[in-house]
């Protein structure tokens, strides 16, 4: 393409000029300069933020729409913003860089769902009584996009089934897809970034990203309210049914025997089922068989903690997204000293801009040392059941497969005991969960082993030291 961004710009301008108001044109429009045109990307300078906020919420079709036309289906937009004074620049005005959003239409059309009716049901056969057309959220995030989701050797394979699947849902051999890995790692972002690309390519399907507490809570008041069917019918109709933290079904019969059932419904009928997880299907605990045999169906794909170069890569994106610029020895340095997962590495970022910012202090590689410092320092490892148990089994000296057995010994019995009431007084998870990570056990088996903890550490003095040196060690 040999167009100069003056030529592309006018020639934008000139379509623009015909579908809005003079008024609007010459208010929103003739302020823009265009500055550059490289692979692609115009980049226009605006005269502030709110100028620019006000294009990408009243007129960003359009110019997605004449900038298609002008360059080719590729073609990016992007901002540059000219800010207020600052103490950072001796009261001189500077610039930003900011892509366009560039966000698609997310919502969902109306669907036909049967719900129960207001009046009295309609005796004609021809008629069915109470369905009516429902507007619902298919509470999908527009920043989850693929072009904001950075690939690297730790996610490539998830990566590009993942787009696969958003080209083509419920036609591929992945189906159901699956995504775990550690927390932090990017799963919600990948999934729901398909969900946004089939939005986009097939806007008439029905999408709908849920988290599996969501989906749990929303069962246990459709048996409440006496409307399960009309729940079931609900998902059954959904083209591509995204659940997030599926391992949180475990120990909960009804709903995961609820969900079984679902995903049938929706495999057999074609339609796409996308599931994230902390772990692969074999190391689930609490899961019904008939349930972990289905997650197997389709394609497993882990997250893996992300090397250094990716770690680059994603602040680089993450600053440029939020019209942050720094030098590259922070950005360096950063992805060096934050490697847990990448939601700490991003809030590392933010941090450090907020403290340069609100402090009115230049951010220097010092200042980074410090805002590094004390978030490592701070950072307390996350307290998992299966790391309670390692920790318990290693204090006592006994495997972990022995706890997790049948054993009566009186000192497995005791650890698994101990266990229970660590992970009780330690996690989120559910009695259920515990009790089904912990030996297959049911909910009243950790109430007991919890109750008999807590007697022995106000009766035996030994014993609460141990407590005491265990507690110490999970709290390291």
């Amino acid at each position: 393409m040999n167009k100069s961004h003056d030529e592309v710009w006018n020639n934008c301008l000139e379509i623009i000029r015909d579908i809005i108001p003079s008024a609007s044109f010459k208010t929103w429009f003739e302020p823009i300069v265009p500055l550059r045109l490289e692979k692609n990307v115009l980049t226009i300078q605006v005269p502030s933020p709110f100028f620019y906020e006000y294009l990408e919420e009243q007129y960003i079709d359009i110019l997605r729409k004449t900038l298609r036309r002008e360059i080719g289906n590729d073609a990016k937009l992007e901002y540059n913003i000219i800010m207020e004074n600052s103490a950072f620049t001796n009261g001189k005005p500077y610039t930003v860089r900011y892509p366009s959003r560039n966000k698609a239409d997310l919502q969902n059309k109306p669907m036909q769902v049967p719900f129960e009716a207001t009046q009295p049901a309609i005796r004609n056969p021809f008629i069915i009584p109470g369905i009516k057309k429902v507007h619902f959220d298919p509470r999908l995030n527009p920043d989850y996009s693929f072009a904001n989701f950075v690939e690297g050797e730790c996610n490539r394979l998830a990566r590009s089934a993942g787009i696969a699947v958003g080209n083509n849902p419920g036609g591929t051999a992945f189906n159901p897809l699956m995504i775990y890995g550690d927390s932090g790692l990017g799963k919600t972002h990948l999934v729901q970034a398909i969900g946004i690309l089939v939005k986009e390519k097939y806007p008439d399907k029905t999408v709908l990203y849920v988290n599996a507490n969501k989906f749990q809570t929303q069962f246990v008041e459709s048996i409440r309210n006496n409307n399960k069917n009309d729940f079931l019918h609900f998902y059954q109709m959904i083209d591509v049914l995204i659940i997030d933290d599926v391992h949180e079904f475990a120990g909960k019969e009804k709903t995961q025997d609820t969900f079984f059932h679902i995903f049938n419904h929706l495999h057999q009928s074609g339609k796409q089922l996308i599931l994230t997880c902390d772990k692969p299907p074999v190391e689930l605990q609490g899961m019904e068989q008939r349930l972990l045999s289905r997650f197997k169906w389709g394609l497993l794909a882990d997250l893996q903690k992300p090397d250094f170069e990716t770690r680059l890569a994603i602040l680089r994106k993450k600053a440029y997204n939020d019209g942050i610029e720094l030098p590259d020895e922070i950005f360096e340095f950063l992805a060096e000293n934050i490697s847990s997962n990448i939601r700490e590495l991003e809030s590392g970022l933010i941090s450090l801009y907020a403290q340069s910012t609100l402090n009115r202090k230049e951010v220097t590689l010092e200042l980074a040392r410090q805002m590094v410092d004390r978030l490592v320092n701070t950072q307390r490892r996350e307290i998992t059941i299966d790391y309670i148990q390692k920790v318990v089994c290693e204090y006592y000296k006994i495997p972990v497969d022995q706890m997790q057995g049948k054993t009566r010994k009186r000192e497995i019995v005791q650890a698994r005991q101990v266990s229970m009431y660590f992970s009780k007084n330690l996690t989120k998870a559910s009695l259920a969960s515990i009790g089904s990570s912990i030996g297959g056990k049911d909910h009243a088996t950790v109430l007991h082993a919890c109750k008999t903890v807590n007697n022995l550490i106000d009766t035996d003095r030994h014993f609460r030291n141990q407590i005491l040196e265990i507690e110490k060690k999970l709290k390291v």
